[in-house]
């Protein structure tokens, strides 16, 4: 059938949701179509200037006649709901004074707060510096050679041409060993952890707690305690957590560690610790959940290993583009031990299949090497104009946690944080205090110090960036 309504949505169609069993309904089809249209434009749910379907196409998804379509609009048009104009179709009028449907009053928001001008958050690179066009070439050729079942559900694991290039690069650049039937491709950071918490308790019953260590994230803590998962604090120093605390921790079955470079103190873990992570690991059947967060950002010694080399069947590896790239891609990944593979759902939610397309072949190409040098390069820098200044201006002030990563720790004399976060408040400056990261139940006293995170801002917001600091550091003097 040529008029048939298959042929109809095939052509030059436009949705439109009306609702033709209100009040008139009864009194005709014309009459139902006038009144739900009319209200819809009245109650501004159609903005003025939508362009409505053709009457032919309206008709034919209503099942009426054209002729009843053409008479409603005609009507409108009239009453000037509609306008009608020759190449610009059936529009929404514009419309002086309209009668909305009766809405609550507003709820009382809270006083605007002013954005700061200056911004050393941690966590968080230079977004101004993304690689665009190299992305752009990446992910022109990817779609362009993407199999056509790349668009289906796929492996839970992720895309198998970035599991390969990735486990290739982590093997080269952090010494892990990565065979792309382990890897797996999540989503983000918080979403690995979140599978790993689950994971953790269906892999043993008796699990009740992940230790974590002194300082760090605490929406990480959160994803285990959603779990119904402990998560007991591990003592922290100048070697970094304390690993042998682990024996005596009662039902802990795993330890989330930030091995390479602490978060947020910056200190690398020891030798003698790290063995005695995985020791604890071997001896007990536990697991360490290595977060390898900025792992390719070394600047004043030869890069820390993955603690995962040391025995990749008792070490999760965890990394992220999010510090390399940007955060807002949401694309991390985890090497997994072969226990924990059988715990993955066909019904888990990877990151986009496209977006792991490209990544594999930015990474293939050579870009992702060029840009993470380049970027090791501007970062240093920074992190060196931050040490001058405050050789300079605030020599009090001794800096620690800068041999590697995008942050450093200002330490600061006993009890003055809160007075420099508040006077970095004052100048314009969002900075954060080491105290937002310590861990609730951390044993021992805790630390002053300002975290300080020099990647953050813009080439040209630097400068003026640095300069907020150090007025904000005179508080100390």
């Amino acid at each position: 059938m040529t008029d048939s309504w298959a042929t109809y949505q095939a052509e030059l169609g436009r949705d439109l949701h009306l609702d033709l069993t209100g009040p008139g309904s009864g009194s005709g089809l014309r009459t139902s179509l006038r009144d739900a249209l009319r209200e819809a434009a009245r109650t501004g749910r159609l903005a003025p200037g939508t362009r409505l379907p053709s009457s032919r196409s309206l008709a034919a998804d209503l099942g009426i006649a054209r002729n009843t379509v053409a008479d409603a609009y005609a009507e409108l048009v009239a009453e000037g709901w509609l306008t009608a104009r020759q190449g610009s179709g059936t529009r929404i009028a514009a419309r002086a004074h309209l009668t909305p449907r009766k809405q609550p009053p507003p709820a009382p928001q809270p006083l605007a707060r002013t954005a700061p001008a200056h911004n050393l958050m941690p966590g968080t690179p230079d977004l101004s510096t993304f690689p665009r066009a190299d992305w752009l070439k990446a992910s022109r050729k990817a779609l362009t050679t993407a199999p056509n079942e790349a668009f289906g559900y796929g492996d839970p694991r992720g895309r198998i041409e970035l599991r390969t290039v990735l486990a290739a690069y982590l093997a080269r650049t952090r010494g892990v060993h990565a065979d792309p039937e382990r890897l797996v491709i999540r989503s983000g950071y918080v979403n690995a952890l979140t599978f790993l918490a689950d994971a953790l308790r269906r892999r043993s019953p008796s699990t009740k707690a992940v230790a974590t260590e002194s300082y760090g994230l605490a929406f990480h803590r959160a994803c285990f305690t959603a779990a119904g998962l402990r998560t007991p604090a591990l003592g922290l120093d100048e070697r970094g957590s304390k690993t042998e605390e682990l024996s005596g921790l009662p039902g802990v079955g795993a330890a989330l560690l930030t091995a390479a470079h602490q978060f947020p103190t910056g200190v690398a873990l020891h030798p003698d610790r790290r063995a005695a992570a995985v020791d604890w690991a071997r001896r007990t059947g536990g697991l360490i959940l290595e977060d390898d967060y900025d792992g390719e950002f070394r600047y004043d010694r030869q890069p820390v290993g993955a603690l995962q080399g040391l025995d990749p069947d008792r070490v999760v590896y965890l990394g992220t583009t999010s510090k390399a790239l940007a955060p807002g891609l949401r694309l991390s990944w985890a090497v997994l031990p072969p226990d924990l593979l059988p715990l993955l759902s066909p019904y888990d939610n990877t990151s986009s299949a496209l977006e792991q397309l490209t990544l594999a072949e930015f990474m293939a190409s050579g870009a992702y090497d060029r840009h993470v040098r380049a970027k090791r390069l501007s970062y240093r820098r920074r992190r060196d104009d931050l040490v001058a200044a405050l050789a300079a201006h605030a020599p009090h002030v001794r800096t620690t946690g800068i041999a590697a990563g995008l942050h450093a720790i200002l330490e600061l004399p006993p009890g003055t944080e809160r007075e420099v976060v508040r006077a970095a408040h004052w100048q314009g400056l969002a900075v954060e205090g080491l105290a937002t990261h310590r861990h609730p139940e951390a044993p021992g006293a805790g630390r002053d110090g300002l975290m300080v995170g020099y990647a953050t801002p813009s080439d040209r917001g630097w400068p003026g960036a640095l300069g907020a600091l150090i007025r904000a550091l005179g508080a100390l003097a």
